[in-house]
C-alpha cells in the first residue's frame, strides 16, 4: 500500500534531506528506520528536499509498505528509534498513485528573526538574531513585489538537469507577509507552488536588509526585475527556516 507520511525535524545536524551517502541526512535515517521496522527496502518520495541545517514541521513523504503494515506500531518504532531530532506526526494510507512530491500543489515555509539586541540560547538553533531594530512595515512593504507569477532569479542558486539543461526559475508566490510573534520573534511566511534553491533565505536577507534601513522597500522589485543572483549578498543563515506545510489538492 502506499503510504503518506507528515514528518517534523530539526535540521542542524544533518546534510539536508536527500539521501547522500556519506554523509548524515534526514532522508538518510529516515529510510533506514522504516526499512528496519517494514523489514524490506524502502524509497522515500519528498515534497521539499530541504538544505543543510533546514527545519521542518509538515515535510511530508510517501513511500510502499506492506498491506498488512501495522502503521500505528511503525510510526511508535520509527519515532523511538529517531528521537528526539526526526518525528512522525502523521502515517496514513492513501491512494496507490499518490506522490508526496508531484502531487502537492502548495508548499508554505517559516523564517523566525528574533529581534532584539540580547540573544536566546534557547532559540539559538531555530531562529536568526538580528540586533538591529526591523521596519516589520518596510519588509511588508517589500513582500508585495514578489506576489505573483515572477523569474527569481535574483533569489536562486542556478541548477541544471541530469541532461545539462539549465532549470527554470519562474515561481508563484500565493503569499507573503511578517508577523510579530512573542519573545521579540517576527516571522515571516511565504506560500508558492514550488520554491527554488535557496529562494526562501535569498527574500529573508534581503527583506531584513530592507528592515534594517540598509535599503528602501522599493528595492525588492528591482532586485526581481534584475535577474541577477549577485544582487543579494545577504542570505539569511538556514536555521531559521523551517518547511511548514505542504497542501494537496
Amino acid at each position: 500500500m502506499r503510504v503518506r507520511a507528515t514528518v517534523a525535524y530539526r535540521g542542524e545536524s544533518f546534510h539536508g534531506f536527500a539521501v547522500n551517502l556519506g554523509v548524515r541526512t534526514i532522508g538518510g535515517d529516515l529510510t533506514e528506520a522504516l526499512a528496519r521496522c517494514l523489514r524490506q527496502p524502502v524509497e522515500l518520495t519528498c515534497a521539499g528536499r530541504t538544505d543543510s541545517g533546514v527545519h521542518a514541521w509538515g515535510q511530508v513523504v510517501s513511500f510502499d509498505a506492506p498491506n498488512d503494515a501495522d502503521l500505528l506500531h511503525i510510526r511508535t518504532a520509527v519515532n523511538r528509534m529517531l528521537a528526539p531530532a526526526i518525528a512522525i506526526r502523521a502515517l496514513e494510507a492513501v491512494p496507490a498513485g499518490f506522490d508526496a512530491r508531484f502531487d502537492a500543489i502548495g508548499r508554505t515555509y517559516r523564517y523566525t528573526v528574533l529581534n532584539r539586541d540580547v540573544p536566546d540560547p534557547f532559540l539559538a538553533a531555530t531562529a536568526w538574531h538580528c540586533p538591529q531594530p526591523l521596519d516589520i512595515d518596510a519588509m511588508n512593504a517589500a513582500a508585495t513585489a514578489i506576489l505573483g507569477e515572477h523569474d527569481f532569479s535574483s533569489f536562486c542558486r542556478r541548477q541544471h538537469t541530469a541532461d545539462g539543461t539549465e532549470k527554470s526559475r519562474v515561481r508563484v508566490v500565493k503569499r507573503a507577509g511578517w508577523q510579530p510573534a512573542d519573545q521579540d520573534l517576527l516571522r515571516f511566511e511565504v506560500e508558492a507552488s514550488s520554491f527554488c534553491h535557496q529562494m526562501v533565505r535569498s527574500i529573508t536577507g534581503a527583506m531584513v536588509d530592507i528592515g534594517a534601513g540598509r535599503r528602501p522597500a522599493e528595492d525588492m522589485a528591482a532586485i526581481l526585475a534584475a535577474k541577477d543572483r549577485s544582487e543579494v549578498p545577504n542570505l539569511a543563515p538556514p536555521h531559521g527556516l523551517c518547511l511548514w506545510s505542504v497542501s494537496y489538492s
